[in-house]
């Protein structure tokens, strides 16, 4: 029998309500001991709240609740739940969670209450997922792909391309069981056909995991450039307060410094670097060799530069190396150098803001920020997804060249078998333990 399990759901530190989830076959005989009223839990209201009090061992009040209780099936994890309201002191929630456990409820672990809802048939694994995209979103157009996921949109999408891989399958294995038929160029190039209409439906999908990776994590934009060419500066004008130090001393920032930007939706990570210069100071080399990293994991550098001041060497296209890239020349409100006069860069004064509308839209327009791709689009998948649909559309061109080769009805059954375990990872129809632990772990305590 499953042990019954409690965590504290409200975010930690001291609040108005903090709540504390129970969920088990033992919820309301194990509650009922710690409750002052004479009524069990099992005969409440189902869905309504109870005024009552919690008491300790001894029968004195630990703090007066709002209990509400949730009959199995028709509840968040498919077994009988409790939810208490308590006040939101940090003592007050340990006490009463310390009085729980002391009754025989076990803690919960990382994700527990989400993964029992899987186990229960209440969602499926990308929606599970969805629970702690949702919890993580930083921005509205984040929030509104977890809402999606939720709701079942990529379940059912994996759902609908299995199906048509099962009907694929069960065409091919009808000639396993009758060996005598051979697959004719036509009944083959009919098949063909079907493989790779749902590879495109896979690739479709895939197409989304860059969406997808941006929306949770954000878009890594990296401020470079020279000591005193005003990175700090622009990172707190974007940003509408001072959250990194400036100073006309060079050297000022020697290490990375970090915060989110909502731009139009999209979560941007703007990263504030130390300024790159030859130096004999040991910590400021360890600051020039951060910023170098990070320049090589970002997805955008805004390279900053000295508008005021001669050309200097500035980053190749070697080093950009792909990524996207837009140069910044501040100190528009000086007198700009005739170097950077025909630069096809964006013009900004980090004194005045002059400029900053023109930097934020020619992000927004590097990033396709403006194309219909972002938010039009109902999925957006994870790493895990990702690896599942790529080992999937393998398996299917693998089936799509066997077949074209002339090969064995059960060479090409093997495939398609595997592409539909593979796409069935993805849902959890089929999973290991190892699959569940290593999902439901990223989870919070309580969810």
């Amino acid at each position: 029998m499953e042990q019954t399990i409690a965590a504290i759901a409200t975010a930690p530190g001291m609040g108005a309500v903090g709540l504390i989830r129970i969920s088990g076959p033992e919820t309301f005989i194990k509650v009922s001991k710690c409750l002052s009223t004479s009524k069990p839990p099992a005969e409440f209201p189902e869905r309504k709240a109870i005024l009552t009090k919690l008491t300790d061992a001894n029968g004195d009040v630990i703090d007066e609740i709002l209990i509400t209780c949730f009959h199995g099936p028709k509840s968040y994890t498919g077994e009988d739940t409790a939810e208490l309201a308590c006040h939101g002191g940090v003592l007050v929630m340990r006490r009463v969670l310390q009085r729980l456990f002391e009754v025989g409820i076990a803690p919960a672990e990382a994700g527990e209450f989400s993964k029992r809802a899987f186990l229960n048939g209440k969602m499926d694994l990308t929606q599970a997922e969805a629970v702690m995209d949702l919890i993580s979103a930083q921005t509205d157009l984040a929030m509104r792909a977890a809402h999606e996921q939720l709701q079942g949109r990529l379940g059912d999408n994996a759902e609908l391309i299995r199906q048509e891989i099962l009907g694929i399958a069960a065409h091919v294995e009808a000639y396993i069981d009758f060996p005598e038929e051979d697959i004719d160029t036509d009944t083959g190039a009919a098949l063909s056909k079907r493989i790779a209409t749902v590879s495109e439906d896979i690739t479709k999908l895939l197409q989304t995991a860059e969406q997808g990776r941006i929306l949770r994590e954000g878009v890594r934009t990296v401020i470079f450039g020279s000591p005193n060419a005003g990175k700090s500066s622009l990172l707190n004008r974007l940003l509408g307060y001072d959250r990194a130090i400036v100073s006309d001393v060079e050297g000022t920032t020697r290490d990375t410094v970090e915060e989110v930007l909502n731009l139009q939706g999209i979560p941007v990570r703007l990263i504030d670097t130390a300024g790159m210069r030859e130096t004999e100071d040991a910590i400021e080399q360890q600051g020039v060799s951060r910023t170098r990293e990070q320049v090589e994991n970002a997805d955008l550098i805004l390279e900053v530069v000295d508008g005021s001041c001669a050309r200097i060497n500035h980053l190749t296209d070697e080093e950009i190396g792909g990524r996207h890239h837009i140069l910044v020349v501040n100190k528009s409100d000086l007198n700009i150098h005739s170097d950077w006069k025909e630069a096809s860069g964006v013009m900004v004064s980090c004194t005045s803001g002059e400029g900053l509308d023109s930097l934020v839209s020619k992000i927004a327009e590097e990033l396709s920020m403006g194309s219909a791709e972002w938010g039009g689009h109902a999925v957006a998948i994870n790493a895990r997804h990702q690896a599942c649909l790529n080992r999937a559309k393998s398996a299917l061109d693998a089936a799509k060249e066997t077949l074209a080769v002339g090969a064995g009805a059960e060479f090409i059954s093997v495939d398609l078998r595997d592409a539909m375990a593979a796409i069935g990872e993805i849902a959890g129809r089929i999973d290991t333990e190892e699959l569940l632990g290593e999902i439901f772990s990223s989870f919070c305590i309580g969810k």
